[in-house]
C-alpha cells in the first residue's frame, strides 16, 4: 500500500482510539453513584466538588501564611491576627463546602433536609463536638482567652495557650508538655488568666526569721535580695518591692516579700519563687540574720509531790543517781576496770 494512503488510515485509527478513550472517560464521569430522592450524584460531580473544596482549603492556607508573615514583618498583635486567621479559615471552609455541594448537584431544599439530619445527629452522638466548636468560636470572639496567655485551670494545670482549634485548645506547660483541653471547659469551669489585662503581676514570697533578728536589718536584706533578682520589674515607684511583717509564730517572725514580676517571669512562677528564696538566703548569710528553729520551754510544776526549787533539786538528784548507776554497770563489765564480765 502506498505511503500516501497508509498515513491517513493510521491517523484515522489514532483518532478513533482517542475517541473511544474519551467516550470511556465520559461514561465513567457520568456514572451515577447515588440516585434517590431527586439527588443524582455522579462521579464527575463528586470529583468537581472535591476540587472546589481543595481550592477552599488551599486559599485558607495561603491566607493564614500571609497573615503570619505580615505579623512577623510589622510586629502587630499576634493574638488579633490569630483570631482573624481562624475566623477566615472557618468562613472559607463553609463557603467551599456550600459551593462543593452545589457543584455536586445538591439543591438547597435537599441541603435543608441534610441539615435536619445533621441536627438529629448532633442531638445524639455529636453533641460534645458541637459544644466544643461553639465554645471555640465564643473564645475567639469574646477574647477572654488569647494565644500567648498564661492560664491556670481548676486542676492546677498551668501553661501558655498555643493554639485554639475547633475541638480543643492546646496548652504548653513550663515542662514543655502539651495538654489538649476541650474548649467547653473554658466556658463552664473557672479559669485563671494571669495575663488577661496585662502581662505583669505581683508575687508574694513568704519567709520567717528568728525573733532576735533586727527588723530594719531584715528589711534591708530582703530589699537587696529583691533588687538582685533579674525578674524584679521595678526598684522604685508604685511597683517597687515591698516587705510586710505578717505575724508571729512559735519560733519565728513571719514576713512577706512582695515583688512585681517581668512579663517573662509571670509565665514561670515556680522558677521566680525559687530565685527569690535563693537571694533571700544569700542576703541573710551576708548580714548574719538567723533563720528560725523550733524551740520549746519545759516547765516542771511538780516532782514527786514537790514544787518550785525543791522539785528542781529532786529532779537533778534523780538524774545524778541514774548517771552513777550507768557508770557502775559499765565498770562492772570492763575487765580493765577491775570488774568481772557479767
Amino acid at each position: 500500500m502506498p505511503a500516501s494512503i497508509a498515513n491517513p488510515l493510521r491517523d484515522a485509527g489514532r483518532v478513533g482510539a482517542f475517541g473511544d478513550w474519551l467516550r470511556s472517560v465520559n461514561d465513567f464521569l457520568g456514572f451515577r453513584i447515588l440516585n434517590t430522592g431527586g439527588l443524582r450524584l455522579t462521579v464527575g460531580a463528586l470529583l468537581a466538588a472535591l476540587v472546589v473544596f481543595l481550592i477552599a482549603l488551599t486559599a485558607s492556607w495561603i491566607l493564614r501564611v500571609g497573615l503570619r508573615r505580615y505579623a512577623a514583618r510589622h510586629h502587630t498583635n499576634k493574638a488579633t491576627l490569630y483570631t482573624l486567621s481562624r475566623l477566615a479559615h472557618y468562613i472559607l471552609l463553609v463557603v467551599g463546602l456550600l459551593i462543593a455541594l452545589n457543584v455536586a448537584g445538591v439543591k438547597f431544599s435537599q441541603f435543608v433536609v441534610f441539615a435536619g439530619a445533621l441536627g438529629v445527629g448532633l442531638g445524639f452522638g455529636l453533641q460534645a463536638i458541637f459544644s466544643n466548636f461553639i465554645s471555640g468560636l465564643i473564645i475567639l470572639f469574646d477574647r477572654s482567652l488569647k494565644v500567648g496567655d498564661f492560664v491556670e485551670l481548676g486542676e492546677g494545670v498551668r501553661g501558655e495557650v498555643r493554639d485554639i482549634r475547633i475541638r480543643a485548645t492546646r496548652i504548653t506547660t513550663n515542662d514543655n508538655i502539651d495538654i489538649l483541653v476541650p474548649n467547653s471547659k473554658f466556658i463552664t469551669d473557672n479559669v485563671v488568666n494571669w495575663t488577661f489585662a496585662e502581662s505583669t503581676r505581683r508575687q508574694r514570697i513568704p519567709f520567717g526569721v528568728a525573733y532576735e533578728a533586727d527588723k530594719e536589718l531584715v528589711r534591708k536584706a530582703a530589699l537587696e535580695a529583691a533588687a538582685s533578682v533579674p525578674f524584679t520589674l521595678a526598684q522604685d515607684g508604685p511597683r517597687r518591692p515591698q516587705l510586710r511583717l505578717t505575724g508571729f509564730g512559735d519560733s519565728s517572725i513571719h514576713y512577706m516579700l512582695m515583688v512585681w514580676l517581668t512579663p517573662e517571669a509571670v509565665k514561670h512562677p515556680g522558677g521566680a519563687a525559687a530565685a527569690y528564696n535563693w537571694a533571700l538566703h544569700t542576703a541573710f548569710q551576708k548580714y548574719g540574720i538567723e533563720l528560725p528553729f523550733p524551740q520549746r520551754d519545759l516547765r516542771v510544776r511538780s516532782w514527786l509531790g514537790l514544787s518550785g526549787k525543791e522539785a528542781r533539786e529532786a529532779l537533778r538528784e534523780s538524774r545524778r543517781r541514774e548517771d552513777d548507776s550507768q557508770a557502775e554497770a559499765s565498770n562492772a563489765g570492763d575487765p580493765e576496770a577491775g570488774g568481772r564480765p557479767g
